[in-house]
């Protein structure tokens, strides 16, 4: 099944009650039916059914609202907690994995992947680079609407720019290499 089509400035109201709804009803699915079992079992089974449902296609949906952000963190946290037996985790967050998948996503295209080639074809470099700068730094693009200043690229250049050198490596590179960087930095505390 498909995106909701409520397009509303990119507000994604209806597209997040409908993933937060889906992912509670798998959520309850799965603590009927695995009420016992170590940890590395629910912590499986968390990730094999209930954490597809949370994110599948959020690269480009990603809510950047607090509120929308927190209605589908509570499903994460009560699976936590169903699977580690406490209120601390040591899972990702889901914001933290929706942002390195919008940040792998840029780097397919910034790396010249063909499905990508509409969005390359738009980034721009920089006039100037500061002394703090990465070379791989994208210019903002500056909009006025919300469709504008929400979308997914957007708000994914904004993290792009703010990534160490480190993180970015030599191009080209593998994308999984890449991922692994960019989750390296997200551990080291890079927001």
């Amino acid at each position: 099944m498909g995106f909701n089509s409520g397009f509303k400035g990119l507000n994604w109201v209806d597209q997040v009650n409908y993933t937060a709804q889906k992912g509670w009803k798998a959520l309850h699915f799965v603590m009927r039916v695995r009420q016992k079992g170590n940890r590395n079992t629910k912590s499986l089974v968390y990730t094999s059914l209930e954490s597809p449902v949370l994110e599948y296609g959020s690269a480009c949906w990603d809510p950047c609202i607090e509120g929308q952000i927190n209605v589908l963190g509570r499903v994460q946290k009560k699976a936590a907690e169903f699977a580690n037996y406490t209120n601390d985790s040591d899972w990702e967050t889901l914001a933290q994995r929706r942002t390195i998948e919008s940040l792998y996503a840029l780097f397919k295209a910034y790396s010249g992947e063909w499905a990508w080639k509409a969005i390359r074809d738009r980034l721009r470099r920089p006039y100037h680079l500061s002394r703090v700068d990465h070379v791989r730094k994208i210019m903002d693009r500056k909009h006025r609407t919300g469709i504008g200043k929400y979308s997914f690229v957007n708000r994914t250049i904004k993290y792009w720019n703010q990534l160490a050198a480190e993180a970015l490596g030599t191009f080209p590179c593998k994308p999984k290499i890449f991922r692994n960087r960019v989750r390296k930095a997200f551990i080291n505390g890079v927001k």
